[in-house]
């Protein structure tokens, strides 16, 4: 089984607003980078929409290593998943749980690959975690960027 890392963030300009994404996944030395944006949406799902794409992005069953600044998404991939996938996607205040369907998604790439979720300081140096949220930031900035001139060219317009 191939041994491969996967460094992951999101960003999100507002709380809803415009974010982005980026997983860099490395194997040998070799490096991918993902990266996309939503419109309307929240850091948490930007979080986990990188890790989502980062492990959809894997060919092959693979040992994971997958370093997220998100304690969430941590504890949600080590801890909680089997017990929300036990109880219907239900959390134990029996209420569903936020971005369902991504977290299916990921559950079932989980029988496929063996990862091992590792937390990181995020803003602390760790050099793979400061990219991705430089590319994460970047991503949601184009979007911001694209509505305003939307909005703007829709003014000038007699």
């Amino acid at each position: 089984m191939k041994k491969i890392e996967i460094f992951t963030d999101g960003a999100c300009s507002g709380n809803p607003g415009p974010g982005g994404w980026c997983a860099i996944l490395r194997f040998k030395g070799k490096e991918k980078i993902l990266k996309g944006s939503k419109v309307e949406t929240t850091n948490s799902e930007m979080e986990i929409k990188a890790v989502l794409e980062g492990l959809k992005a894997l060919k092959e069953p693979c040992e994971v290593d997958l370093y997220s600044d998100s304690q969430y998404v941590v504890k949600a991939i080590s801890e909680w998943i089997y017990n929300w996938q036990k109880n219907n996607w239900k959390n134990s205040s029996k209420k569903e749980i936020a971005h369902k369907d991504m977290w299916e998604e990921i559950y079932k790439l989980m029988q496929t690959h063996k990862i091992n979720p590792i937390w990181v300081k995020g803003h602390s140096g760790h050099e793979e975690n400061e990219r991705c949220d430089k590319i994460a930031r970047e991503e949601a900035k184009k979007l911001k960027r694209k509505q305003y001139e939307k909005k703007m060219a829709g003014r000038n317009k007699v």
